[in-house]
C-alpha cells in the first residue's frame, strides 16, 4: 500500500502535484520556523550560561595555586561594561576562559567591542580606567554575546583581594552558578505559547489542503472494496510524501540563514551563529515529529471516510458552541483579580496563583474562539445589508469552529506578546534610564559602602576643572542610619537612606534645605530613588551638628555636571582612577539598572518578532484555508455565479469569511492581553499599566493588514475555479 499511496499522490496530474509542492512549501516554511525556535531557545540559554560565567563562585580544592578573581559593573554612555580583576598566586594558577595567558599588573584583555570604544573614544573618556597594556582581544568563549563589553583587568594578589566580591579560585569554567530557572521558563513560556503553536497550526492547515477532494476519492475506494485501514494507510503515506520533502527543504532554509537570523537582536544581543545549534533530540524531534504529525491529521481529516463509503454526503450543520465555553476565561481573569488583595508572600505562592491564571486565560480564549465567531458572525448577519456579508456571516454561524480554526493560534500570540509588552513596557516606564539631557542624567555619583575616602579634595579639584561640571559636592554618613544598619546587622547603605549634607554645599538645582536648618538629610545621590531632580524640593534638618560634619565618613560624591556626554564620562574616569575600589562604577539614574532595562527591551523585542511571525503565519494559514475552501466550494460557487451573482460578490464572501474572525479575536486577544498585564502588575508591583508605545499598535495593524493582503493574493483563484465549466462537469 505505501507504493500505491506514492503512485497515488502524484497520479493526479498537474492538480495533484501542485496540491503537493504547496504542502510541501507550506511546510518547509512551518520547519524552518520550527527549527529557528528550537535553535533560539538553545542560543538563549547558551548565551545566558556565558553570561552567568562572569560571576563565578569560590573553588578552593584541588591543588592549583588559587586565582584571585573580582566581577564589577562599569559604565558607559548608558552601556554596562562587565569589569573582572584577576590576579594569579602561583604558576599553577587556572587562566581564565577566552584568554591565552592570566594578565599581571598594568595589563588587560579587552572584547572586541569594547576594543572598538577605546579607539573611537578620548581616553579620559574610557581609556584611562584600564591604563596599561593591551594584551589582545577576549575570545569569544568568555563572552555572552558579539555585542558584550568585557575587559579582564591583571593587578597583584594584594590590590585584587581588597576589591568587593573577591574570591579564589582554583578552577575555572566548571563554577558557573546555576542559571535561574525562572529566566529559562520565561523564554520558553514566550516563545511556545506565542510561536510554536502558530507553526503548528499552520503545518495542520497545509497537510490538510483538498482534504474534500481526497475524501471523494477514498470514497470511491472504499465502494470499490478498499477497507479502511487500507484508505488510512494511503492518506498517511500521501500526506507524509509532501511532509517529508517540506521538512527537508525547511533544514536546508534553516542552515542557509541560521547566520544572518544569529545577527538579529532578539533578546537585545545577537547571537553567535555557533549558539543556534539544534540538539541531537531536536533534530530528531522536527525530523520525524513533522511528518508523522502530518499523516496523523490526513487520518483524522478522513474520519467521515471511515464511518461509511458514504460518510462525505453525510454533510449536517455543527452545533453551536455554547458560551459555557468562556467559563475558563471568566476563572482566569477571577484567579489574577483575587490575587490583587490576596498575594501569597513567597515566590512559590505567587507562581501558584498567577501561573495557573495566565494558563487558564488562554485556554479559555482558545475554547471560546468558536463562540466569539458565531457571535460576531451573527451580529454581522443582523446588520448585513448585501448579499456577499449575508451569505458570509450565515456560513461562519453555521460552522464558526472551521472558521476560528486557522486563526486560532493569532489570538494565543497576540495574547501572550501583548501581556508581555504590557509588563515589560510598564517596568521599562518605571525603572529605566533618564531622559537625556535632563538633570538626572547628568547627576553622576559614586557610593563608598565600604571604605569610605579620608580625603576627597583632590579629587573634587579634579572633578571641578572639568568642562561642563557644574557642581562636586560631598554627601556624609548619617549618624542615625549608620546605626539602623547595625541593627538590621546590615552593612550596605542603600539608596533610601539619606545621608547628610551642609546647607551651604546642596547645589540650587537638587533643592534647598528647611527653614532655619544648617544640615540637611538628603539621598546619597541628592535625587531620591526612582525620582527626580527639583529645584523646589524641600530637604528636612538632620539632627547632626555642623561642627560635626567635617568627621563624619564620606558615603558618596556627587556630580552635577550639563548631562553632556563628554562631561559625564570624564567625571567617572576621574573618580575611578581616585577610588578605584568601587563596587559599582559611578553612575547616572538609570545606569544601575540599565542591564536590566536592557534585558526587558530584549524581551520586548523579541515579542514584537513573534507578534509579526505569528501574524504572517497566520496569514499564510488563512491563505492555504482560503484556496482549499475555494477548491473544496468551486461546485456551489460556480451555481451562485451561473445564478447570476457577480465575481466580486463572491470575492467578497471569501474575504468577510476570513477577515470577520481574525479581526474579531485580535480586538478580544489584545484586550485580554493588557487587562491580565494590568491585574498582574498591581498585584505583584503595585504599579499602574503603561499603555503600550504606538509601534505595538502599528505592528499589529500592519500585520493584520498584510494577512489581508495575503487573503487577497488569493482570491484571483476564485474566478478560474467557478466557470460553467466547473457545474457541468461536477
Amino acid at each position: 500500500m505505501i507504493g500505491f499511496g506514492l503512485r497515488l499522490a502524484v497520479a493526479g496530474g498537474r492538480e495533484a502535484l501542485t496540491r503537493l509542492a504547496i504542502i510541501a512549501a507550506a511546510v518547509a516554511v512551518g520547519t524552518g520556523l520550527l527549527l529557528v525556535t528550537l535553535a533560539g531557545v538553545n542560543a538563549a540559554n547558551a548565551q545566558l550560561t556565558r553570561q552567568a560565567s562572569m560571576y563565578p563562585t569560590a573553588s578552593t580544592g584541588g591543588d592549583a595555586d588559587p586565582l584571585w578573581w573580582s566581577t564589577r559593573e562599569d559604565y558607559f554612555h548608558g552601556e554596562q561594561i562587565i569589569r573582572i580583576d584577576v590576579a594569579a598566586t602561583g604558576p599553577s594558577a587556572p587562566t581564565p576562559v577566552g584568554i591565552p595567558t592570566t594578565p599581571g599588573p598594568g595589563e588587560y584583555y579587552a572584547s572586541p567591542e569594547l576594543q572598538k570604544l577605546l579607539a573611537a573614544h578620548p581616553a579620559d573618556h574610557l581609556g584611562d580606567r584600564y591604563a596599561g597594556r593591551d594584551l589582545g582581544t577576549i575570545g569569544r568563549a568568555a563572552l555572552a554575546s558579539p555585542d558584550t563589553l568585557l575587559v579582564i583587568v591583571g593587578g597583584t594578589p594584594d590590590k585584587v583581594a581588597e576589591l568587593p566580591r573577591a574570591q579564589q579560585l582554583t578552577s575555572v569554567g566548571d563554577n558557573t552558578p546555576r542559571l535561574p530557572e525562572t529566566t529559562v521558563n520565561l523564554i520558553l513560556g514566550v516563545i511556545a505559547g506565542g510561536l510554536l503553536f502558530p507553526v503548528l497550526i499552520f503545518i495542520g492547515t497545509a497537510t490538510r489542503l483538498s482534504a474534500a477532494r481526497r475524501e471523494q476519492r477514498f470514497a470511491a475506494m472504499r465502494l470499490v472494496g478498499a477497507t479502511p485501514k487500507q484508505i488510512s494507510m494511503v492518506a498517511a503515506v500521501e500526506a507524509a510524501a509532501a511532509a517529508v520533502a517540506g521538512t527537508a527543504l525547511g533544514f536546508l532554509l534553516f542552515f542557509a540563514f541560521r547566520g544572518s537570523l544569529a545577527d538579529i537582536p532578539f533578546t537585545g544581543m545577537s547571537f553567535f551563529p555557533s549558539d543556534m545549534s539544534l540538539g541531537v533530540l531536536d533534530g530528531l524531534l522536527v525530523a520525524l515529529g513533522v511528518p508523522a504529525g502530518a499523516a496523523v491529521a490526513a487520518q483524522i481529516s478522513l474520519r467521515r471516510v471511515r464511518i461509511s463509503p458514504l460518510g462525505v454526503t453525510r454533510r449536517v450543520t455543527p452545533r453551536a458552541p455554547s458560551a459555557y465555553r468562556l467559563i475558563p476565561l471568566v476563572l482566569g481573569v477571577g484567579v489574577l483579580a483575587f490575587a490583587l488583595g490576596h498575594r501569597p508572600e513567597t515566590s512559590d505562592g505567587q507562581t501558584a496563583v498567577f501561573l495557573p491564571g495566565f494558563l487558564l486565560i488562554m485556554t479559555g480564549l482558545i475554547l471560546a474562539g468558536p463562540w466569539l465567531t458565531m457571535v460576531g458572525a451573527r451580529v454581522l448577519a443582523r446588520r448585513a445589508n448585501r448579499p456577499a456579508t449575508l451569505i458570509a456571516a450565515r456560513r461562519l454561524a453555521d460552522n464558526p469552529k472551521a472558521g476560528f480554526r486557522a486563526i486560532s493560534g493569532i489570538m494565543l500570540a497576540l495574547f501572550v506578546t501583548s501581556v508581555a509588552v504590557g509588563v515589560i513596557t510598564t517596568i521599562v516606564d518605571n525603572r529605566g534610564p533618564a531622559a537625556i539631557g535632563s538633570t538626572d542624567a547628568g547627576t553622576l555619583s559614586t557610593v563608598f559602602a565600604e571604605d569610605p575616602p579620608a580625603e576627597t579634595d583632590p579629587a573634587l579639584a579634579d572633578l571641578r576643572a572639568i568642562p561642563g561640571v557644574q557642581n562636586a559636592t560631598v554627601v556624609r554618613e548619617n549618624p542615625i542610619v549608620t546605626n539602623a544598619l547595625r541593627d538590621r546587622s546590615l552593612e550596605t547603605v542603600l539608596p533610601d537612606d539619606p545621608g547628610v549634607i551642609a546647607c551651604t554645599d546642596l547645589p540650587r538645582a537638587y533643592g534647598r534645605c528647611a527653614d532655619g536648618a544648617s544640615v540637611a538629610e538628603v539621598p546619597t545621590s541628592l535625587v531620591p530613588f526612582r525620582g527626580s531632580a527639583s529645584s523646589t524640593r524641600v530637604w528636612p534638618a538632620a539632627s547632626v551638628p555642623l561642627d560635626d560634619l567635617p568627621r563624619l565618613p564620606v558615603t558618596s560624591i556627587v556630580v552635577g555636571t550639563d548631562g553632556s556626554a563628554a562631561a559625564v564620562e570624564r567625571s567617572r574616569t576621574v573618580l575611578e582612577l581616585a577610588y578605584p575600589t568601587f563596587w559599582v562604577g559611578p553612575n547616572v539614574p538609570g545606569d544601575f539598572e540599565s542591564g536590566f532595562a536592557n534585558t526587558l527591551r530584549g524581551w520586548q523585542q523579541l515579542a514584537n518578532v513573534i507578534i509579526v511571525t505569528s501574524l504572517a503565519l497566520a496569514g499564510c494559514s488563512l491563505a492555504v484555508s482560503v484556496v482549499g475552501g475555494l477548491t473544496e466550494r468551486k461546485r456551489p460557487f460556480s451555481l451562485l455565479r451561473l445564478s447570476g451573482a457577480p465575481v466580486g460578490v463572491l470575492r467578497r464572501v471569501v474575504a468577510l469569511e476570513s477577515a470577520v474572525p481574525m479581526l474579531a479575536v485580535a480586538a478580544v486577544a489584545v484586550g485580554m492581553g493588557l487587562l491580565a498585564a494590568q491585574l498582574f502588575l498591581e498585584a505583584q508591583m503595585d504599579y499602574r499599566l503603561t499603555a503600550p508605545s504606538p509601534g505595538f499598535y502599528v505592528i499589529v495593524v500592519v500585520g493584520l493588514a498584510a494577512c489581508l493582503g495575503i487573503i487577497a493574493c488569493a482570491l484571483p483563484l476564485l474566478e478560474r475555479i467557478t466557470g460553467p465549466e466547473t457545474a457541468r462537469s461536477e
